[in-house]
């Protein structure tokens, strides 16, 4: 994979909690020109693995900060590139932008070689120059045709296949998909003509010629022409546009672009014009968001049920903004569902806020982008090849933070929220959400690696391997199949069950759910309350909101939640403070007290889960006794810490036992550096996996 050692230093010790035990991993540290890798030394259950990063490895990309510590003399510095360093660090700490800290200790290392380690990281995450980013180093054979051909997102091994429109037939396809008879594909940006920005690719009016694109283009900011979106089946098209940079032509042009997308509604609507930058925070506004976040969820200590907590996590901004973007993106689908009117995005770059609205009102409105394939598609649409600045956003090469903004996390976050109000509506699950932004920090996808569709075609040894994000990603189908959502609704579904891929065809309708479950309502028991919690000081009353003046839009949106829930249809979110949730599974996931049913202090569950495990096997010796065949006595031991155990197929010779941890499939042992335990179980289980007796089980269970 053209991967190098660069520098490694023997016996480091990872740290698991904030001070030494008996847990920690000793092991290899050992920096490439990809990645940070801790080669242990102890024997560990097998994780779901990424087909290029190990279980203690950490790309470079995604290590937000080096701190170097010498405890002895009492010094910390935050190493940069190229930077010096005068004492012998006997501790170092990675700050990773997926909110993981990682602590190794260099007590038996060797003083040298901990110094250079370090230095060697801290340079190799900081490159100068796009061209030093492992992304133009790697080269992924395996993943290449047998003609040395470039696979287009296509998985060697039978996967599907992404739409990439990067050629006039992906757009041709979607305008017939979407009704769209009154639009065009243009060529008019063949090479990048008219603006090195836009794909060479897109759809306009079909009332609009080609010369007329060519003279207005140069009005815009940064050349970029409006461009479509979407059509909603009344024939009321969704497009995006950056503004006007000529304020004398303005009027003028902003008239003939209105009229042509007129001329392309059935109806002869007029445009309706929405304003994200007049209503939508910034991206300055996004990255102070996240840094708090980051701030209250890794490093302030958690207690999810106290004030002080909640109340930090309020002030961050960051649940505020998601519902803020949700909300506008439930107006836009207000115009297009009830007016049926065309609607028109207007940001001055067109290039970050409007990838975020067109893309949720898109999965609002068409069950298509709720698929698995169709989600990857409306992001290489939206996002990719509309040139959203990815390198930029996601700061690889640290050198503008003013240019740095977790846009598409924010979007991710988006997503989330509606999934979990309607999660039998995805293809995809949660985990497939969270993997998807980790991969943001793994600069090998050219998905996530550049700031538009000009700058990946310019850099042609990247394009050679795996073009976009894809789950072939990920070793095997037992490990994929994490991304497909059983409970999908209305399509064939695939998930493991005892350790045998098994697919599952759903009805229609919701089975196992309250019968008076309605669009996104969430039940009087699906908000755990707390004394002082601050889910009851936002709560409203939504009697209350009713009885004010209703405006058109909250009219339809109450009479769309008055209806029964179609998963195939229509989606809109329950936008109250109560209705929104921290998403726990990403920002939360290397907290183990997160993960504690009720909450509590993460020393009491420990020893109840010690003592549920002990239960557990003195139960299976009773039976053995009994005659009930319970386990042999010879294998309690090895199972007798807290993990998931995936068991092997009927079909499938016998292989050494693999087992998840609770954090499955992110935080392998040891990636936690707060006070913390080694392996918290989750409350729940993988389909498919067996799990050990947990807390709640156990009142259940006679002795």
């Amino acid at each position: 994979y053209c991967e190098i050692v660069v520098n490694e230093a023997n016996f480091v010790r990872k740290c698991i909690s904030a001070e030494s035990c008996q847990d920690d991993l000793w092991g290899k540290l050992v920096c490439t020109n990809f990645k940070v890798s801790f080669i242990t030394h102890n024997s560990l259950p097998r994780q779901c693995t990424h087909r290029l990063l190990g279980e203690h490895d950490i790309p470079l990309a995604c290590v937000e900060q080096v701190v170097t510590v010498n405890d002895v003399k009492g010094k910390q510095k935050i190493l940069g590139s190229n930077q010096k360093l005068k004492f012998n660090p006997t501790e170092l700490i990675l700050y990773c932008k997926d909110f993981r800290i990682i602590r190794f200790r260099f007590d038996e290392a060797g003083p040298e070689s901990a110094k250079k380690v370090c230095l060697a990281i801290a340079h190799y995450s900081h490159p100068a120059d796009p061209q030093l980013l492992f992304g133009f180093e790697y080269v992924g054979k395996r993943y290449h045709g047998s003609t040395g051909e470039r696979m287009n997102g296509i998985d060697p091994g039978g996967g599907m296949q992404t739409t990439l429109f990067d050629c006039s037939s992906d757009w041709d396809r979607e305008i017939k998909r979407t009704g769209a008879s009154e639009w065009r594909v243009c060529t008019i940006n063949q090479g990048y003509f008219i603006s090195p920005s836009l794909p060479e690719f897109f759809v306009v009016p079909v009332s609009l010629a080609d010369q007329d694109l060519k003279q207005y283009a140069c009005f815009f900011y940064s050349q970029r022409i409006p461009l479509w979106c979407w059509n909603h089946s009344s024939g009321s098209a969704l497009v995006r546009m950056s503004n006007i940079s000529d304020p004398q032509q303005q009027r003028k042009v902003e008239q003939r672009i209105s009229s042509a997308i007129t001329k392309s509604h059935p109806l002869r609507s007029d445009v309706f014009k929405s304003d994200l930058d007049k209503n939508l925070p910034n991206i300055q506004d996004i990255q102070a968001a996240l840094l708090k976040l980051r701030q209250i969820c890794v490093i302030d200590p958690f207690e999810e049920s106290e004030e002080k907590w909640l109340s930090s996590l309020e002030s961050s901004r960051w649940m505020e903004y998601v519902r803020t973007f949700l909300r506008h993106a439930v107006e836009v689908v207000y115009m297009l569902e009830s007016r049926n009117v065309p609607v028109i995005l207007l940001e001055k770059e067109d290039r970050d806020l409007s990838c975020v609205i067109s893309c949720l009102v898109q999965l609002m409105c068409d069950p298509h982008c709720r698929s698995l394939h169709g989600f990857q598609g409306l992001i290489q649409k939206e996002w990719v090849m509309a040139g959203h600045r990815f390198l930029d956003r996601c700061n690889h090469l640290k050198k503008n933070d003013k240019e740095e903004s977790p846009v598409f996390l924010l979007f991710l976050d988006c997503v989330w929220q509606l999934w979990n109000q309607y999660p039998a509506a995805f293809e995809f699950t949660e985990v497939y959400l969270t993997v998807l932004g980790d991969s943001m920090w793994v600069p090998i996808f050219s998905t996530f690696l550049f700031n538009c569709p000009r700058q990946r075609a310019e850099n042609s040894r990247v394009r050679c391997f795996l073009k976009n994000f894809n789950i072939s990603w990920f070793n095997d189908l037992k490990d994929q199949t994490l991304f497909n959502n059983p409970l999908y609704v209305g399509k064939i579904a695939t998930c493991v069950q005892n350790g045998t891929v098994k697919t599952f065809t759903h009805s229609s309708t919701l089975r196992g759910l309250p019968s008076a479950l309605r669009n996104g309502s969430l039940g009087p028991n699906d908000t755990l309350a707390r004394r002082n919690s601050l889910v009851l000081r936002l709560r409203s009353d939504l009697s209350q909101v009713r009885e004010q003046q209703e405006t058109p839009s909250e009219r339809f949106i109450r009479d769309f939640f008055s209806r029964p829930v179609d998963l195939q249809g229509l989606l809109l979110p329950q936008l109250l403070p109560s209705h929104l949730s921290v998403w726990k599974l990403y920002f939360l996931r290397w907290v183990p007290e997160a993960q504690i049913p009720q909450g509590g202090p993460i020393t009491a569950f420990h020893k109840l889960s010690v003592l549920t495990d002990e239960i557990d096997m003195l139960q299976n010796q009773l039976r053995q006794y009994k005659g009930a065949g319970g386990t042999p006595n010879n294998l309690h031991a090895e199972h007798s810490k807290m993990y998931f155990k995936a068991t092997s197929t009927p079909h499938q010779p016998p292989a050494p036992p693999e087992y998840l941890s609770s954090s499955f499939p992110f935080s392998p042992v040891g990636n936690l550096c707060r006070p913390g335990i080694l392996g918290s179980p989750l409350s729940k289980f993988l389909n498919g996996a067996k799990i050990w007796l947990s807390t709640e089980t156990l009142a259940n269970e006679t002795i």
